[in-house]
């Protein structure tokens, strides 16, 4: 695994130590300077940003038509605290938690989510829909989404290299851990010249197995000099995505059956990304096209980066955030 400085400074990864400098201090600010200021925040948004591109985007995340209860162990949301939660989902709620009162209730699931609740509950990412995944996953609206572990996930990524110059390969560096979809495609390309594939941990699963040698750790840049890259998702999405598409390489995945505040739901294929099959067998058959096609896959990658754009504005993403959990609030009674 390739642990050296070089890589922990020029990873691409957002920075760490950025992150919790600017949390911590907005954590420590006075809840009320926040909440007296909400409306006036909201009123200003309004006049700012399209309010039908808000909207739909605020009926994406927070889906609830009509009043649900919380159930009986919903709490309040001035009661969160860093003890016990994860300090990127701590932090990331609490910066929209803070302009409303504290005495408000809700339910979160913090950390890879997959089940939809039984209650109204916010969430980092959730099953997608029978329509949207065709995986007969039923009604996925008591998950609220927020835009959680962001410094992780939204990730953007500058790619001096043009489609033309990058190799005609394929290349996956992920923890397999116990993805089985992922051991299977390291398993199915580990001796194929065009596709670069291999875990960054020691794995347990069956029937794949490395050498430390063989599965070094690649910095975000490293992976830009191929052409197309893989986002395979793991516990739920494929947390690579977001710099996929915000390269000049071409992002290639199954169709998604998870979703973020990302709304992989609403990516399509051939348009945003190339499809394969779930199990990797036209792999190869799609890198052909494409490369013989060049001009095709030219403009996925335009529209692969104007779609990432959208999530660039820091405060209208705020903006639509508080959005989100005003619904919330309302659609629970409150």
């Amino acid at each position: 695994m390739n642990t050296s400085w070089q890589y922990r400074l020029h990873s691409g990864k957002n920075s760490k130590a950025g992150y919790y400098l600017r949390a911590g201090f907005r954590d420590l600010m006075p809840d009320t300077l926040f909440r007296f200021r909400l409306e006036k925040e909201l009123e200003e948004c309004s006049r700012l940003y399209d309010q039908e591109y808000i909207r739909d985007r605020v009926d994406y995340y927070c889906r609830m038509q009509e009043p649900r209860p919380l159930g009986d162990h919903a709490t309040a949301i001035g009661q969160l605290s860093r003890k016990g939660v994860p300090s990127t989902y701590y932090y990331d709620s609490r910066e929209l938690l803070q302009w409303f009162n504290p005495e408000l209730k809700w339910n979160y699931l913090f950390g890879d989510v997959r089940d939809i609740p039984e209650h109204p509950s916010i969430v980092k990412s959730r099953t997608l829909s029978q329509a949207e995944s065709n995986e007969g996953v039923s009604d996925n609206s008591n998950s609220v989404m927020l835009k959680l572990d962001k410094c992780r996930h939204f990730v953007y990524i500058k790619d001096r290299l043009r489609l033309d110059e990058k190799e005609d390969r394929a290349i996956f560096r992920g923890h397999i851990g116990s993805r089985e979809n992922r051991a299977r495609f390291c398993r199915m390309f580990a001796d194929n010249r065009r596709v670069d594939a291999a875990d960054t941990l020691p794995s347990q699963v069956e029937g794949y197995k490395q050498t430390e040698e063989s599965k070094p750790m690649l910095s975000f840049y490293e992976h830009l000099r191929f052409r197309y890259i893989m986002a395979l998702e793991g516990n739920d999405v494929a947390s690579n995505l977001k710099w996929i598409m915000s390269s000049h390489s071409a992002a290639v995945m199954p169709r998604p059956t998870c979703e973020t505040w990302f709304m992989e739901g609403r990516l399509k294929a051939g348009f945003h990304y190339v499809e394969i099959r779930p199990d990797f067998t036209d792999l190869e058959e799609k890198m052909d096209y494409y490369s013989g096609h060049l001009d095709e896959l030219e403009t996925i990658v335009r529209n692969a980066n104007r779609y990432v754009d959208q999530f660039r504005d820091e405060r209208r993403e705020r903006y639509i955030g508080l959005l989100v959990m005003r619904k919330y609030f309302e659609m629970t009674g409150q």
